[in-house]
């Protein structure tokens, strides 16, 4: 799987992208984010708060609870605000 990072979690983790083989109990977004805060401490810090991290798979904003495959494309990234 190809995660990528944006904003203040690419510069507090300090990778733009990861490619990850995922352990099997990993099924949807939530279980990601939980299992990349094990990955570094750099990680973990990142991702504390998942109020504030959003996600999209494959270029689609989706909740926690959606479903993921090995071969999606995660985005994470702080809420976006405009005018």
């Amino acid at each position: 799987m190809k995660i990528l990072y944006f904003a203040w979690l690419r510069s507090k983790i300090g990778v733009p992208t990861e490619t990850v083989d995922l352990p099997a109990e990993v099924a949807t977004v939530g279980d990601l984010v939980e299992w990349l805060k094990t990955r570094s401490p750099r990680h973990a810090e990142a991702l504390a708060n998942s109020k504030v991290v959003k996600v999209a798979v494959n270029q689609e904003h989706v909740p926690y609870d959606h479903p993921i495959a090995a071969t999606d494309e995660v985005a994470l990234f702080p809420p976006v605000t405009g005018g």
